[in-house]
């Protein structure tokens, strides 16, 4: 444990990528465009499931849990990150830092428990595709569907509460363009031994247990497309969870990568929390469109309906014309002179 000036840190300062205006600039433009399209991709699938009845099935309401936490994990990071670009600040107080570590916790855990529950849903629909809507009841999918919010509130709130019993003496930069709780731990000049190994304990359950679920869930699947006969039945019923499959080894191939192998070198490590963080959240809304059938047809049905509105509106508009309208004299019955 390291004894400094133990002083009451009001603000961290938040190192970002580069300090330099034109690094800057370039960098305000790449993250702001991720960040519309990572809201917009995502806000898309989640309105196309709402709007679309052939869509409100276990799967895509998953789904649209996934979508909304990849919403809410950009926004918890990104538009601080541009603000203190614009602004050529790198500071953020110290009660908006505990905040902003607390809901990427959040948005961050639920993704691997809803991965986990897709998994899930995909095995019994693979596995034991007659039972499917006897298993998957819309009590079980809720439960389903609010059990990784709690657990994730419960782990993030673990962590907050440990992490708000250090002191924090002076040194209040952080080499990141998030306040990372393993960041924010290295600088606490308290024990952190508890807040440490509270951290690999939980941190590893809550990566090894889901994907483990998901591993089975897999073998079961594989196994059961395997005992299908024909050629177009076995791609049939892959097809019905690459695109999960394909989110599965994005997000834990970056996860691994960013805890499992970590780098002696800040700017490795923040690439790799911008994989997980900004990048995977951004290419789902791709990976779910251009690989599912039920999805592309619900956004071309959702674009086809907002274009016919559109010109309905028009046409109405255009159909009104002054010569339409009534004068003011016949409207009050008076004949001019």
């Amino acid at each position: 444990m390291h004894q400094g000036n133990q002083t009451t840190i009001s603000e961290f300062l938040l190192l970002g990528f580069s300090n330099q205006a034109e690094q800057q600039n370039l960098l305000f433009v790449l993250f702001l465009g991720m960040f519309l399209v990572t809201v917009v991709g995502n806000g898309l699938i989640i309105l196309a499931i709402s709007l679309d009845v052939y869509l409100h099935t276990p799967m895509y309401l998953f789904l649209a849990n996934l979508s909304f936490a990849d919403i809410s994990s950009v926004s918890t990071s990104i538009p601080k990150m541009l603000m203190n670009i614009q602004t050529k600040s790198q500071s953020i107080s110290y009660k908006s830092c505990i905040a902003q570590m607390y809901f990427l916790i959040v948005f961050v855990v639920i993704d691997n428990f809803l991965l986990g529950v897709m998994a899930y849903d995909r095995f019994v629909a693979i596995c034991h595709p007659l039972n499917y809507m006897t298993v998957m009841k819309p009590r079980l999918c809720i439960l389903l569907t609010i059990i990784p919010w709690v657990l994730s509130n419960i782990v993030a709130l673990t962590h907050t509460l440990l992490l708000l019993r250090l002191c924090f003496c002076d040194n209040n930069t952080l080499s990141h363009f998030f306040c990372d709780l393993a960041s924010l731990l290295k600088l606490s000049c308290s024990d952190t031994v508890i807040n440490e190994l509270v951290l690999f304990i939980v941190g590893l359950s809550v990566i090894t247990l889901p994907f483990a679920f998901i591993l089975f869930s897999y073998i079961c699947i594989v196994r059961a497309v395997l005992r299908i006969s024909s050629t177009e039945g076995k791609w049939k019923a892959f097809s019905t969870c690459a695109s999960h499959l394909t989110v599965v080894l994005l997000f834990y191939g970056t996860i691994v990568g960013v805890y499992f192998f970590p780098s002696s070198t800040h700017d490795r490590d923040k690439i790799g929390a911008i994989l997980f963080t900004v990048v995977t959240p951004m290419m789902n809304p791709f990976i779910y469109s251009l690989r599912n059938k039920d999805i592309k047809a619900a956004l071309r049905k959702l674009i086809k309906r907002r274009t016919q509105q559109k010109s309905l509106r028009s046409s109405h508009e255009r159909a009104i014309t002054p010569s339409d309208l009534p004068t003011s004299s016949a409207s009050s019955g008076l004949n001019p002179k």
